[in-house]
């Protein structure tokens, strides 16, 4: 089997190549069709398939060997519904909600050409002083290099891997991501 994904980021392609770890899984860096940084669940879902479809088109120009399956990622920030925790317990007014519920989200998609599916990744709480700076308009990625004085960190561990100390990884948060969105190619139970 192949798989293309439709990025250039080398954590999109080994969290791709966890899921389809028997397969010919390629990179073909394409354009998402969304802002750079995509706000909400329907704009990360529609990047991460038109990367999916896409990555397919692309590599289907291959005379030999076309791929099976074209995969998209996509990484955006959500505002998560406040949720009040204290409702019916007891003490409830010595807990609080922390956050103002920006939330750094990721979907998948894949795609044989004739099916689309997707799946989503796990939702981390972003910390509010970043937040404010993701909703001012800057993107995620160039604030976590800023706030962590490195270079590119949407290449190595992610944000994910700063928000739970290094726990999860954006790999393997990804990875979680594109198995949802696979499952229809991969489980006889979608038969």
């Amino acid at each position: 089997m192949r798989v293309v994904v439709g990025s250039g980021n080398p954590v999109k392609r080994d969290a791709t190549a966890r899921v389809f770890d028997r397969a010919t899984v390629e990179a073909v860096a394409v354009a998402s069709g969304v802002s750079e940084q995509p706000v909400g669940h329907v704009e990360t879902r529609r990047g991460a398939a038109t990367r999916a479809v896409r990555a397919l088109d692309e590599a289907g120009d291959a005379p030999v060997d076309a791929p099976d399956l074209g995969v998209g990622i996509e990484a955006g920030v959500a505002t998560v519904e406040g949720v009040d925790p204290a409702r019916g317990v007891e003490g409830a007014d010595a807990v609080a909600t922390v956050g103002d519920g920006l939330s750094l989200v990721m979907w998948a998609a894949v795609t044989d050409g004739d099916r689309l599916w997707y799946g989503g990744g796990p939702t981390f709480p972003i910390p509010d002083h970043i937040a404010a700076r993701v909703r001012a308009g800057e993107e995620l990625g160039p604030v976590m290099d800023d706030v962590l004085g490195v270079d590119d960190v949407a290449r190595k561990q992610g944000a994910v891997g700063v928000f739970t100390a290094g726990r999860v990884t954006r790999t393997d948060a990804l990875e979680t991501a594109v198995a949802a969105a696979a499952g229809p190619f991969l489980s006889e139970r979608y038969v």
